[in-house]
C-alpha cells in the first residue's frame, strides 16, 4: 500500500472515532449546584426530587444558609448556578456586582410567626408578653432577612390596638441571642434554650410542632418575605439552571411550596 492510501486510512479511522466518541465538552453538567436560604430547606429537598426525576442522572446539590451568608460567598468567588434569597435586598446586592445573568424572578413569599417551647417556661400566651422583663427572646441578626422582617414586625405592632408605643424597644431589652439564620433560630427555641423566637410560618413542620407553639401575628402587623431567584453568571448548568427556575414558577413548583406554607408567587400581598 502507498503512502498516500495510508494516511487516506488513518484519516477515515480518526473521522470514524470522532464520530462516535462521546463529546466531553457538549455534554451538560450532571449537578445543579443551588445557593438558597435556610427557610426554603423544606420545599426546595422537594423540589429536587421532582426535578431529579424529570432529569434523569442529574443531582441538586445545595448550600443552605442566611441570604447574606450566601451573597458573600458569591462574592468571594464561590461556585454555583441558582442563587435563591429570602428577601431582595441580597439579591439585589449580587446583581449589583455583576454575579448574576438575566433579571432575578420572584417566585415566592413567606410571613413570620412566633414561636415558644411547647413546655412555655416563659408562660407567654400572647404576643404582649413578649415585653415582659425578664424573658429570653432569640431572634436572627438584622443583616438577615427574617432578622430584619422580625425588627420591621415588631415596629408595627407598637401601632396597633392593644400594644405600647414603646413595644419593639421593650422586646428588643429581652434579645439575648442573634442567629446567623433562621434555622439557628428555630432550634435555640424547640432546645428550650429561649423563651421565645420569630421565625418564618414555613418553618414550622409538623414535625417541629412537637416541640413548639406558634403565636399568631395579625396580618396588618405581619411582615411578608419576598423570595426571588436568579441564575449566577458563570454557571457550566445554564440550561439545567434555567430549567429548574422554570420548575420553581411552574404549577407544579408552587403547590410544593404552598403544601410548606409559602405563598405563592402570584397571590396579593397585603
Amino acid at each position: 500500500m502507498t503512502r498516500r492510501g495510508i494516511r487516506w486510512l488513518v484519516a477515515i479511522g480518526l473521522i470514524v472515532i470522532a464520530a462516535f466518541a462521546p463529546s466531553v465538552h457538549a455534554a451538560e453538567p450532571t449537578t445543579l449546584r443551588v445557593f438558597a436560604a435556610a427557610s426554603l430547606d423544606a420545599p426546595l429537598r422537594e423540589l429536587a426530587r421532582a426535578f431529579e426525576q424529570s432529569e434523569p442522572g442529574v443531582r441538586v446539590r445545595f448550600n443552605l444558609a442566611g441570604s447574606q451568608q450566601l451573597a458573600a460567598q458569591l462574592q468571594q468567588g464561590a461556585q454555583a448556578d441558582v442563587f435563591a434569597t429570602a428577601d431582595e435586598r441580597w439579591m439585589a446586592f449580587a446583581d449589583s456586582l455583576g454575579l448574576l445573568v438575566g433579571a432575578p424572578r420572584v417566585f415566592a413569599h413567606n410571613s413570620l410567626t412566633v414561636i415558644v417551647p411547647r413546655t412555655n417556661p416563659g408562660r407567654i400566651a400572647r404576643l404582649q408578653d413578649l415585653a415582659r422583663p425578664g424573658l429570653k427572646l432569640v431572634l436572627a441578626a438584622s443583616a438577615v432577612p427574617v432578622g430584619q422582617y422580625a425588627r420591621e414586625m415588631l415596629v408595627d405592632l407598637g401601632a396597633e390596638p392593644g400594644f405600647p408605643p414603646d413595644y419593639a424597644r421593650r422586646v428588643l431589652a429581652n434579645l439575648v441571642s442573634e442567629e446567623e439564620n433562621v434555622r439557628a433560630v428555630v432550634n435555640k427555641v424547640q432546645l428550650g434554650e429561649a423563651d421565645a423566637g420569630v421565625v418564618y410560618v414555613s418553618d414550622v413542620t409538623p414535625v417541629l410542632r412537637r416541640y413548639v407553639k406558634e403565636l399568631p401575628i395579625p396580618a396588618s402587623a405581619n411582615a411578608v418575605a419576598t423570595y426571588p431567584v436568579a441564575i449566577v453568571r458563570g454557571t457550566r448548568a445554564t440550561a439545567l439552571a434555567n430549567r429548574f427556575v422554570a420548575l420553581l414558577l411552574s404549577t407544579k413548583g408552587q403547590t410544593i411550596l404552598s403544601r410548606h406554607r409559602m405563598l405563592p408567587a402570584t397571590s396579593e400581598q397585603p
